[in-house]
Parts: C-alpha cells; structure tokens; sequence
C-alpha cells in the first residue's frame, strides 16, 4: 500500500518490478520510472502561464483593464453582484503584478487574484456600481512577445446590470461561484417600472469645503441644508423620486456624482453651488448647462473651479475627460437638449421671486454635468462672496421661497417629459 501511494506522487509513468532477494528469498516489490512520451513531456515542461503586468486607467464612467501573458490565456468570464464584479477566469497563472499598479482607479474600488481551483486561477475586479462590458478581447502584441487582454467596463444602472444578470443565468446552466459558495443573485429591481428621478447634488462636501465667505460661511454646509429643503419640497410630488448624492458632510468625486446620477437612471440631475468670485457686487442665482465653450469669463471661471474639487481634495485624475468628446458622444442626441430646456424653465420660474444675476442662463465645461443620458443643470443659488447673498442664503424665508420655485419648474419639466415619453 505504502509503495502504491508513493508511486501515485511521482511525476513519470511507473510501473511495479517484483524481484526474490539472492540472499533471503524474499520477493521485494518496488517501482521504476519510465520515461515520459514525447506529448506527455512537453506537457509536463510547459510551464503555468504567467500574468506579468496589469494596469488601469479611467474614472467612473469608464475604465479599461489591461493584463499582459506571456502566451495566449484561455479565458472566461462572468458577473456577480453585491458587491458588482467581473469574475475572469483563467489556467492556474503566476502573477507578477505591483502592488502599485492594483490601487483603486476609475470604476475599479478593489482587484484580488489567485489560485481558485486545482489548476485554474481566478482574477476579480469589484466595482464602485453597477458596470457593463463594453468590450473583452484577447489579442497578441504587436511589438513584442505575448498576449494583451483588454477590458473596456462603462458604469451602468441597476437595472441594466440585474438584466445582465438575469441574461448570464438564462444562458449559463450553472455559475462558478467564490469560495464561500455565494451564487449570482438577481436584483430586485429587474422587470420594476422606473419611476421618475430627480438626483440632487450638493456641491463639495467632507475635506472639499468649497468656497468661504468672510464670515467664515462654508459653501458645503450651505449646499447641503438648500439641498435637504429641496429633496423635501420636490417629495409632496408623490410621482417623483428624489435622491441626494450625499445626506451628510462627505467628499465626494466629481465622476462619483455622475456615476450615481447612472446607476439610478436618474431623469434631472441638479448641483447645488454657492461661490465666491473676485467681483464682490455680482450676486443672484444662476443656472448653467454643459459646454465644451464657456459663455463668459465668469462662467470659465467657475467651472474651472468647481473641477479642481478633487485636486483640492488632494485626489488627481490621470484622465481628464473632454467636454467636447463628451458631447459627441451622448447616447441620447435628446439629453442636452432637454437640459436646456430645464434651465430655460427654471430660469423663467425663478425670475420675480429670486434675485438672479445678469444673462442667468450661462454654460461651461462643468464635469459633474457630464453624464451622457442624464440632463443636468447647476445652479449658483447665490454667492458667498456677495454680502447680501450670503445673507439670504442663510434666512429660511428665503429659502423657502427659492426652494418653492425651483420644485415649480421640476414639477413643469416632469409634464413635459411625461408627454414627450407617451407620443408615438
């Protein structure tokens, strides 16, 4: 028994010899490796695949992953939810990666690897949100020796991904899960009606405390309480659904607040900011839309500001999206269309009742109104650096009363879109 269980750990072919002792008699019985035929050597001597680099470049609306072999990796892949991920399988690999090169980027918050199974190998990107991949290829390098797989992933809505989901498990009898034996889950959301949404977002937030009065008002705290009134006031609306992108004093990214305003399939998206400006006479609320052209001075200005939030924050993008590009690339040739007309009738709803600076409807380059399928506005609802405005800012008359007009025009904006939607 001892001689078959250690013929089973060698790695040539054996076979048992059977021989008497000259000196004793007795039959002995012990193995000899035979040699391995020609398949079966080269099989052997080929060594595990190597995975030598991986790396990642993006922001949360799009990143793309890619890994270098060092031959052709047979791979499959698969979703998963809570948390999201994409599953790539692979044969059993080394990985050679740094350390570095793994840190959370774009739409990736973690990467984790390893041996899964005896030999396959595992390769798990987690998700800041829901995600669908645009493209998964494999391709040999051009220029040197190897092979490239190259993931393009785009942030999605809960309910595109939970179809995703339903779709792998129609198509797919069962799901290799994780160790701890967790299967695919199917959202709740999958096959709901989708509700209309309104996403606000209060500008800045956490170390991000944006711009400051004299007196040492902070814009944060200021977007934050507006914002709050707002969500309250738009929810006597029972046909709208009303999200902030954060209830408290947190730093968000300006790519996070777009990825958000996806992922809920939001249908107005509102930013709330209250500035400083070296002009300490202009005050007013005002309204702008997306431009890969600024309207004006102050316009370029501030947008130039409010997209350095994450510099200031000390977080720096590799990659800084395009206005233009962006613009040109928008799924729904309707979204920026619809945005200027939020802006148009906001505009005409604030004017009598809030004080508005000159020409209130301005546009600029602000990268949280980037989202491609989302219409979206900010609103300066005053300005810090203006002593009266700071002052309204503060009263909860006031307050109210803007808060009251801008939930007029989302009311007006919602019939209308309510109407467009049920045209033939």
């Amino acid at each position: 028994m001892f001689l078959r269980i250690l013929s089973a750990c060698f790695i040539s072919p054996v076979r048992f010899v059977r021989k008497q002792c000259r000196l004793c008699g007795v039959a002995v019985a012990f193995t000899v490796a035979l040699p391995l035929s020609p398949a079966l050597a080269e099989q052997h001597n080929k060594p595990e695949l190597a995975a030598l680099t991986f790396k990642m470049a993006g922001d949360e609306l799009r990143s793309r992953i890619v890994v270098m072999f060092d031959r052709e990796p047979n791979v499959e892949t698969h979703l998963l939810e809570r948390p999201h991920r994409l599953i790539v399988d692979l044969p059993e690999a080394s990985f050679g990666f740094d350390k570095e090169s793994l840190e959370p980027r774009g739409l990736i918050s973690e990467v984790r690897y390893g041996l899964i199974a005896q030999k396959r190998s595992r390769l798990i990107l987690n998700a800041k949100g829901p995600f669908r991949v645009e493209k998964l290829e494999v391709v040999k390098n051009e220029s040197s020796a190897g092979y490239r797989m190259v993931i393009d992933i785009v942030a999605s809505s809960d309910r595109e991904f939970a179809q995703l989901l339903a779709d792998q498990k129609v198509t797919t009898s069962s799901l290799p899960s994780e160790k701890d034996g967790e299967s695919p889950a199917i959202s709740d959301t999958l096959g709901s009606s989708h509700q209309f949404t309104v996403m606000i977002d209060p500008g800045h937030g956490g170390i991000d405390s944006g711009a400051e009065s004299t007196s040492g008002t902070l814009e944060k705290n200021v977007t934050l309480a507006f914002g709050r009134e707002l969500r309250d006031e738009l929810m006597k609306n029972k046909n709208i659904n009303v999200l902030l992108t954060r209830e408290d004093d947190t730093f968000l990214r300006l790519g996070e607040r777009v990825r958000l305003a996806r992922q809920h399939e939001t249908d107005l998206f509102i930013s709330l900011h209250a500035d400083t400006i070296r002009h300490k006479d202009i005050r007013g609320a005002t309204v702008y839309t997306l431009s890969d052209k600024a309207s004006d001075d102050v316009a370029k200005a501030m947008a130039e500001r409010e997209n350095n939030s994450d510099a200031s924050a000390g977080i720096y993008s590799e990659e800084a999206p395009v206005v233009h590009d962006i613009l040109m690339e928008l799924t729904q040739r309707e979204t920026h269309s619809f945005s200027l007309n939020f802006a148009d009738g906001l505009v005409k709803s604030l004017q009598g009742e809030v004080n508005l600076i000159n020409n209130p409807h301005r546009f600029a380059g602000f990268q949280v109104l980037r989202a491609p399928d989302v219409p979206s506005v900010l609103v300066e609802i005053g300005y810090l650096s203006n002593k009266d405005d700071e002052k309204l800012l503060k009263d909860a008359t006031w307050r109210k009363r803007a808060v009251e007009r801008i939930s007029h025009a989302v009311d007006k904006y919602y019939t209308l879109r309510n109407n467009v939607q049920a045209q033939p």
